[in-house]
């Protein structure tokens, strides 16, 4: 957590003393416990531990999202009313905890945090979120800080409180630059490419992939030191679900350490049947682990550059976001990527995000600018592709894309739907482009009555508004207005 005071943002070390508080959530029959202790006591009450919630809020029970949450987490995902809810069991009775509770309790840690480094009341916060969430997801995190005492002020994307957190873009100059954000977090890889004109941000195109973070390569350090562990006391507790949570903490301590130093000793005491385990590990080794990992890695900027129809050379500057951003050799994959580009690593990388977000919140706050409500405009964009489904001469069904992934909000598009032979209904459905194989729906029209030259129906849907303009030709026009995703 950052403040601002007196125009600089300033790090709120937690009560640990640590700048980086962890997500983590534990309960016990007295008690809710957040931040590094949750972390550390997994080990011992991992089916009361919550982490990742962020993954979940604002989701239904259904969405794939949730359904691989559920696969992953220790502590139980059970549906209720249609909702994720966490059962826990600590205490006499078990109780089911919602995602948006999680979090309410993640922000009064830090609001308190924050109230004890000041010594006075904080309630105004800018919240930073991911690129891809949907209003649903936005709309949670807001409660969830309001019910936490905060008064939101703004909710801005990751990427962006990352160019602010380095100044770009404020002094407004003229022309056009691109710029790429690296964000290698705990357990998702975000990459995104801007475009910075005027001031003004525009992302032209985005990528996350959930299937590796920080997490990833500590989990390759982890089944090292259990193959070494077999190696030296025969004794295999790769299937020991507590023995590798203790692996998994030593491993990401060593982890930490390996980014400043060229070797880190990792010790875990009473690993398995009383016997203590002390392991060294050098950097070089942990760069061959992962060697896979870090190449899987570097693999979506070139795909996004392509999909952005850029090359390397037209990135102006490289931000580098997430604290496994860190590690050394993912720097030095990126200057061997990036060789005439300037790489902004200068701020800590995992701060560099709530550093942006401080320095919004010391603009929003400002007596210096009254007039800032005039002279700030912020533009939502469609955080994935818009689609509509059609059906080709065959009958196969194809999606088309008419709002790319970027596109600024609200947006307008003309889109021209064939048909065949004599047309006596209409069924119009607009889709989303999801992680998974199919795409999610987002509304369908029906119409019950064709073939007339009216508009006829005006519907707003959580994230898309259609409205249907046919005839009774052979083609029919769309006109689709989309608003805030």
């Amino acid at each position: 957590m950052y403040f601002v005071q007196d125009g600089r943002a300033d790090v709120v070390a937690n009560d640990a003393g640590d700048r980086v508080t962890p997500a983590v959530v534990a309960y016990t029959d007295t008690e809710q416990i957040v931040g590094i202790a949750a972390k550390q006591g997994r080990v011992r009450n991992a089916a009361n531990t919550v982490v990742k919630v962020k993954q979940v809020l604002g989701r239904s029970f259904q969405d794939p999202e949730t359904l691989s949450h559920k696969a992953e987490s220790k502590c139980p995902v059970v549906d209720r009313g249609e909702k994720p809810h966490y059962e826990i069991t600590a205490g006499e009775q078990t109780k089911y905890v919602a995602p948006e509770d999680v979090a309410k309790l993640i922000f009064q840690k830090m609001k308190e945090t924050a109230q004890s480094a000041l010594g006075s009341d904080v309630t105004d916060a800018v919240i930073t979120v991911p690129f891809e969430f949907a209003q649903a997801q936005k709309g949670a995190l807001r409660d969830a800080a309001e019910a936490a005492g905060f008064n939101v002020l703004r909710l801005i994307h990751e990427p962006a409180a990352a160019l602010v957190a380095y100044n770009i873009g404020q002094d407004c100059p003229s022309g056009k630059s691109h710029v790429l954000v690296y964000k290698m977090g705990g357990t998702s890889l975000s990459v995104t490419v801007l475009q910075v004109n005027g001031g003004m941000f525009r992302v032209l195109s985005t990528h996350t992939d959930h299937s590796i973070g920080g997490e990833s390569f500590t989990q390759a350090l982890a089944q090292h030191l259990a193959a070494e562990f077999k190696r030296s006391f025969k004794q295999d507790v790769s299937g020991n679900a507590r023995a590798m949570l203790k692996l998994m903490n030593g491993a990401d301590m060593a982890k930490h350490s390996l980014s400043s130093l060229g070797s880190a000793n990792c010790f875990v005491d009473s690993l398995h049947d009383g016997m203590d385990f002390d392991c060294n590990v050098s950097r070089a080794r942990f760069e061959l682990l992962c060697s896979s990992l870090f190449n899987k890695s570097m693999q979506p900027i070139k795909n996004l550059l392509e999909e952005a129809g850029l090359s390397t050379s037209d990135i102006n500057k490289v931000v580098l976001c997430g604290g496994s951003a860190r590690i050394p050799r993912l720097q030095q994959m990126m200057r061997e990527m990036f060789p005439d580009v300037e790489l902004l690593s200068s701020a800590p990388p995992d701060e560099v995000i709530a550093v942006g977000a401080a320095l919004e919140a010391g603009l929003l706050v400002s007596r210096d600018s009254p007039t800032l409500e005039d002279e700030s405009v912020t533009v939502d964009a469609s955080a994935s592709d818009i689609l509509v489904k059609e059906v080709d001469e065959s009958g196969a069904e194809v999606f088309n894309v008419l709002l790319p992934s970027g596109t600024p909000l609200p947006a307008r598009q003309h889109h021209i739907l064939s048909g065949w032979g004599q047309l006596s209904s209409l069924s119009l459905e607009i889709y989303q482009r999801s992680t998974t194989e199919q795409p999610e729906k987002l509304a369908k029209e029906c119409p019950s009555e064709t073939c007339q030259h009216t508009d006829m129906f005006s519907k707003l849907y959580s994230a898309v508004s259609v409205h249907l303009h046919y005839t009774c030709e052979e083609n029919i026009y769309t006109d689709l207005n989309t608003f805030s995703q």
